[in-house]
């Protein structure tokens, strides 16, 4: 069974919902990638999205703009992004990867390539931010082939069709951006996102896990009640940008305080 599913059913069994963290491979240097993604999982992460450096983002606030930065000024590429979850996996094998970022360096490298090179890396799961779900056939069906999840993000904006589409190509679990803008973007108002989530529940069967927004655990607790999980990202590279490799410890501290306020909600 794929590894992102065996982690939601899991969690369901326990009445608790996915920590999904964020960091990008290469910052603040790629030596320190695999160490900061062990501290996520030491805090409490579920499954890891790991960012692939892309010079030109789209949905990115420019936290995370500048995490790219850092590391595409050391020559991150995919393929070094594939090194590091090879070398996670050296000491975890349970822990799901996905990987987020736009499709032009999987197009680059070719979708067979990529799907094979990722599925022998210990890759679960990819997020290419810029391929919408109309376009997505042919790299979706690669990725189903090599036993990859396609993860698709989905708006406040997105219409019905859409989502059907969505529920046509996606596995794992589908990425609902919990305000209109980039990462890290203003405040998030919980009761519109646990209507559209009720409302997405009629079209999907997969697990929603809400982002953009989440800077704290009373907002995470809050997000938990509504949705299967939560995904924290700037508030985490802004950690890395301020402490650089030394934010290990403080990743750590701030998922276990994350953690235990998602588990307070479903008490």
């Amino acid at each position: 069974m794929p590894r992102i599913q065996t982690t939601f059913e899991r969690l369901r069994a326990q009445n608790k919902q996915a920590l999904i963290p964020f960091v990008t491979a290469g910052d603040p240097h790629p030596a320190a990638t695999v160490g900061l993604m062990h501290a996520l999982v030491a805090g409490g992460a579920d499954i890891v999205e790991l960012g692939v450096p892309f010079s030109d983002p789209m949905a990115d606030g420019p936290v995370i703009q500048r995490a790219s930065e850092r590391a595409l000024a050391h020559g991150v590429s995919l393929s070094q992004v594939l090194d590091m979850v090879r070398d996670f996996r050296r000491r975890d094998a349970d822990t799901p990867v996905v990987l987020m970022g736009y499709a032009n360096p999987v197009e680059a490298m070719g979708y067979s390539a990529f799907a094979a090179a990722a599925a022998e890396a210990g890759v679960d799961g990819v997020l290419t931010v810029d391929l919408p779900p109309e376009e997505a056939g042919a790299l979706s069906g690669t990725l189903k082939a090599h036993g990859l999840d396609p993860i698709f993000l989905l708006a406040p904006t997105t219409p019905p069709a859409r989502v059907a589409e969505v529920a046509k190509h996606a596995a794992g679990y589908v990425y609902y951006v919990s305000l209109k803008g980039v990462t890290g973007a203003a405040t998030l108002d919980t009761s519109d996102v646990a209507e559209r989530i009720a409302a997405l529940r009629g079209q999907l069967s997969l697990p929603i896990g809400v982002g953009f927004g989440i800077r704290d655990a009373a907002t995470a607790q809050a997000i938990a009640r509504v949705a299967d999980s939560v995904i924290i990202g700037s508030r985490l590279v802004q950690e890395i940008e301020e402490h650089g490799a030394d934010a290990a410890p403080r990743l750590t501290a701030f998922l276990r305080e994350v953690r235990g306020a998602m588990d307070a909600a479903r008490d």
